[in-house]
């Protein structure tokens, strides 16, 4: 790949800190300068991008998507092509999808088959979590083998997905210790999966056969509860949590509540939960209303993308991804009479970042370097990216993308890139606009027209323990074990009856 010499003029440069007026100078791949009126030499072979009245910021982290996921008899649209160019269109420049194995099969077996699909076809950075799916030696030994030769530092337990992929609490205990001694971090769906099965049978006993159903069969409840449970667990073993997609107010809360009392959590509310809600699924065309179905679902009190925004802006929550799992009408069209064989999975990786500008800069929730922590760097973070990416500073990778918070566009199936014949924010005008994406110092996105190669992106490893999440981990351990009351030994009688 023949890099570029690229000079960003006239810009804001806004990360998560503070916002300056500053030129970017990039070579091979990398952030060489930052600083006002640069003039790089040589001219010659100097690409200039006019970021006059824009803002310059780091490229988007989503931190969680499914590209090409075999899942519920079917596969997602989204290949790991079309989903990262799609992402580049959006103002993202990595993933971390999931490498998830069936029970009983081999962590590293999924990550490479997961790897595999990707590396030939990324336009942009990519990382993997790998699902723990079951619980045995093997798994423990797999896990650490990963972290120490694979570059992963997160794993997700699934609470639901009853005999597919949950673990019951007694394997989400001896997980997360994993975790804890590997130095990744816990990632959780948390959902009850035994009631949601029970609620599944109930609503179709009843003739509730459509999108509603599913809705209907798993409340905000069920969410609420696993998310208790997930907390409660992760804190008697002293490992961090990463809620992934929060879907519910009281979900939310909990997380809010949690971090309040000083517990290691990070929730992940998803461009979905943040941009619409779960009235749709009670829409007549059948069509429309499947579209939203993915699990957790959307909650039909409308208040809740505001709520959680508040939640986001306000570090109660604090990372965000989409959960792009895209399925189109035919293949949903699979559980036409029975609402638990639809595909969960709505889109959102190239809608994410200008969905959160709508619904939390411009109005007025959140300012734009609060932008920058819940789109990029906070995710960097926690993950062990930082300061390579989430930021714009001398000696960070050169993901860039030039931001025009006055422009605006419309939400469509007819002009997104993502692979699918819906999209669930069709119609929403969002201010903010990305007019140019940089990826590894190369302009993959300029005003509507892509310059992207299939295997540009590289896999991007995580080291285990960052420091972000684990210094406080390992200050508790040595500082909060309990210990024994020094007593002297009772003498006195002792009864058998």
């Amino acid at each position: 790949l023949a890099q570029q010499r690229l000079l960003i003029k006239g810009g804001k440069v806004v990360n998560d800190d503070l916002s300056v007026e500053a030129d970017v100078y990039v070579e091979d791949g990398v952030v060489q300068q930052v600083g006002p009126n640069l003039n790089p030499e040589p001219l010659t072979g100097l690409i200039v991008l006019d970021a006059t009245n824009r803002l310059v910021i780091p490229g988007g982290i989503d931190t969680h998507t499914h590209m090409q996921f075999p899942f519920m008899g079917s596969r997602s649209k989204d290949d790991f092509y079309s989903g990262t160019k799609a992402a580049v269109a959006g103002g993202t420049t990595m993933i971390i999808d999931f490498a998830i194995p069936q029970k009983g099969c081999s962590l590293i077996e999924a990550f490479d088959t997961w790897k595999s699909w990707a590396d030939p076809k990324v336009c942009c950075d990519y990382s993997l979590h790998v699902a723990v799916t079951w619980w045995s030696n093997k798994v423990k030994e797999e896990m650490k083998s990963l972290v120490q030769n694979k570059g992963v530092n997160s794993f997700k337990m699934f609470m639901a997905y009853k005999d597919i992929y949950m673990l019951n609490d007694e394997e989400l205990y001896e997980a997360f210790c994993c975790c804890k001694e590997l130095g990744a971090v816990a990632q959780v769906h948390a959902e009850n999966g035994e009631l949601i099965a029970q609620g599944a049978k109930k609503m179709l006993a009843m003739g509730i056969t459509g999108p509603e159903g599913h809705a209907l069969s798993r409340p905000e409840e069920v969410e609420a509860e696993a998310t208790q449970r997930a907390i409660s667990i992760a804190n008697a073993v002293n490992c961090p949590l990463f809620v992934v997609h929060v879907m519910s107010k009281s979900a939310g809360k909990l997380i809010s509540n949690a971090r309040r009392e000083g517990k290691v959590v990070y929730g992940e509310p998803i461009a979905a939960s943040l941009g619409t809600d779960g009235t749709n699924y009670w829409n007549e065309d059948w069509a429309h209303a499947a579209a939203y179905v993915m699990g957790p679902p959307l909650r039909p009190d409308p208040s809740t993308p505001g709520f959680l925004m508040n939640l986001l802006a306000n570090d109660d929550l604090s990372v965000t991804g989409t959960d792009n799992c895209t399925f189109d009408t035919c293949q949903k069209a699979q559980g036409k009479d029975d609402f638990t064989k639809i595909p969960n999975g709505v889109n959102g990786v190239e809608d994410r970042m200008s969905v959160i500008w709508e619904k939390g800069v411009h109005s007025g929730k959140m300012d734009e370097n609060r932008f920058v922590a819940v789109t990029s760097t906070n995710a960097a973070k926690i993950f062990n990216l930082y300061p390579k990416k989430g930021r714009i500073a001398v000696g960070s990778d050169a993901d860039i993308v030039i931001w025009d918070p006055k422009a605006s566009r419309t939400i469509s199936a007819k002009t997104h890139h993502q692979a699918n014949n819906f999209n669930i924010f069709e119609g929403m005008v969002c201010h903010g606009v990305p007019v140019a994406t940089v990826s590894r110092g190369k302009v993959v996105y300029e005003g509507g027209a892509f310059s992207v190669t299939a295997g540009d992106g590289k896999f991007v490893s995580r080291p285990p323990f960052p420091p972000y999440v684990y210094e406080r981990i390992r200050q508790r351990e040595q500082v909060c074990q309990p210990v024994p009351v020094k007593r002297a030994p009772y003498t006195g009688m002792v009864s058998e009856t």
